[in-house]
């Protein structure tokens, strides 16, 4: 693995874009009277604009075929406990990044009429949680790694708890201490490889550090209790069903997007590097909690009557593939990994924008109160079900890449864990297809159903940039992979020390 860092970059790409967005946001909330909530929007939309703009040279300049963190800034913050502003990205970070920026201006867009009182407070709570976001993505210092971490739970809470549904201070407050009460375990564990490291916060000298298996399992427990609530993994998943039916539509989205990738890259950037003995010891658990959630999440599913609750259940399912292919320790199961949070991310934002539409309109969630929309909504219809179909997992869509990858990884392990993990092919198509039957297909369900109006522009083209999204990643992967390939390889290399 790669040694100390020192500042490698020209321009500061990691810091604006981490700022850029809260600088944004901060200027947002200057606007924060209803009169003037026009300008918020457009302000909000010009700084998320802007936030995945600066991203963009990230792309551009990065060089494949290394393992090497790029973009390096570091900078002395407190100095008498050695904490750094140490940034960095590689191949598995890098993608994340752009991910979350593409989709803050996606959120920040579908709220544009949707939300019609604290416009200016709703648009900067979604700008600074993206830099925020993107700060945990570039973070190589514990430190600053857990000050982003803990902060990015701030907006999303106030989002849940304020712009939310009847519950949304229980949905808000349950979210709120899950993810809170894993964190300081994680911070337990920071601070004692700090102490045995000789007084370093840096991420990257701590994966050569000489720890036992007994305290690499003491840590595992520690990193699993914060990063396992993040993805989020069973049995600690009861949050997530109850944070996405009473969060606001861009709410939801963010959550199912953006919010449970940091769980599955904190066990990429520090479980697997830093315990990679532990983490072979432990990998049977981690792979039949995974199946469990595969399997048994994709059950409980088929029987939502609530069509949030239903994708939200399917994103634990979903997520499941990430942490499967994670801790098989091969190239293709963390490539797929990868790719299928990728993939979610661009599918479950669609989907729960899919519910938006109809939520805006007849103001229910229940798959009971619909039927036929197809007829009075036939635009919108189409959209669906492509939608539907990446969920689950049609070739050609991106939902078909990353679970196909982690199916043959686990195949090549063991043909059983293959197969019990192929399941969800099935699953998911039976309660993504089931939904779609009984919402857009048949005859119109009520008067309500049949005053539907199809979909307006702002709406088309907003679902339109998923579609070339997920067809984009489905029909060609490999930008994503090219990137991935020596980060990955170089991670496993590293982990294939263990002495297991």
């Amino acid at each position: 693995m790669v040694g100390p860092l020192k500042a490698t970059t020209v321009l500061p790409y990691l810091s604006l874009a981490i700022w850029v967005p809260v600088a944004a946001g901060i200027l947002v909330l200057a606007l924060h009277r209803d009169r003037d909530a026009a300008a918020a929007r457009w302000l909000a939309l010009v700084g998320a604009l802007a936030g995945f703009a600066v991203t963009l040279p990230l792309y551009a300049h990065f060089l494949i075929g290394t393992a090497e963190m790029q973009f390096v800034e570091a900078v002395e913050w407190i100095p008498r406990f050695n904490v750094n502003y140490l940034l960095g990205v590689d191949g598995i970070s890098l993608p994340l990044i752009l991910l979350n920026s593409f989709i803050t201006v996606l959120v920040v867009w579908a709220g544009w009429v949707v939300i019609q009182s604290r416009v200016a407070q709703y648009m900067a709570a979604f700008l600074i949680m993206s830099g925020l976001t993107n700060g945990v993505f570039a973070a190589l210092d514990g430190v600053l790694f857990y000050v982003f971490f803990e902060a990015m739970l701030v907006p999303l809470y106030l989002i849940i708890g304020i712009w939310g549904g009847p519950n949304r201070v229980y949905a808000a407050i349950k979210f709120f201490l899950y993810t809170l009460l894993g964190s300081l375990l994680m911070l337990v564990a920071l601070i004692y490889l700090y102490s045995i490291s000789g007084g370093s916060f840096s991420i990257l000298e701590w994966y050569q550090l000489p720890l036992s298996l007994k305290t690499q399992i003491l840590l595992f427990v520690a990193f699993f209790a914060a990063f396992s609530v993040k993805v989020p993994m069973w049995p600690v998943h009861t949050w997530l069903p109850d944070a996405h039916t009473e969060a606001p539509t861009g709410g939801s989205v963010v959550l199912a997007a953006i919010t449970l990738k940091v769980g599955g890259y904190g066990f990429i950037r520090f479980v697997l590097p830093i315990l990679p003995d532990a983490s072979h010891y432990l990998s049977g658990f981690m792979i039949a909690l995974s199946l469990i959630a595969i399997v048994y999440i994709g059950f409980v599913a088929l029987v939502q009557p609530d069509m949030k609750r239903l994708i939200a259940y399917s994103s634990i399912s979903h997520m499941g593939f990430v942490t499967l292919g994670l801790f098989l320790f091969s190239a293709m199961g963390v490539e797929g990994g990868l790719v299928q949070m990728i993939s979610h991310g661009f599918v479950s934002a669609a989907l729960f924008l899919c519910v938006g539409v109809l939520y805006d309109r007849m103001h229910s969630r229940q798959i009971a109160d619909y039927g036929g929309v197809v007829n009075t909504m036939p635009k919108f219809a189409a959209f669906a079900m492509l939608f539907a179909m990446a969920n689950s997992g049609l070739p050609g869509t991106s939902g078909f890449v990353g679970e196909f990858m982690v199916v043959l990884a686990s195949v090549k392990a063991n043909f059983w864990l293959g197969f019990l993990a192929a399941t969800i092919m099935i699953l998911g198509a039976a309660y993504t297809l089931w939904m779609y039957k009984r919402v857009w297909y048949g005859q119109v369900g009520n008067a309500h159903v049949a005053a539907l109006k199809d979909l307006s522009q702002r709406e088309f083209w907003l679902l339109g940039a998923l579609v070339l999204a997920v067809l984009a990643l489905g029909v060609y992967p490999k930008p994503f992979t090219d990137v991935m390939h020596a980060s990955v390889a170089d991670l496993l290399a590293h982990v294939a020390q263990s002495k297991l």
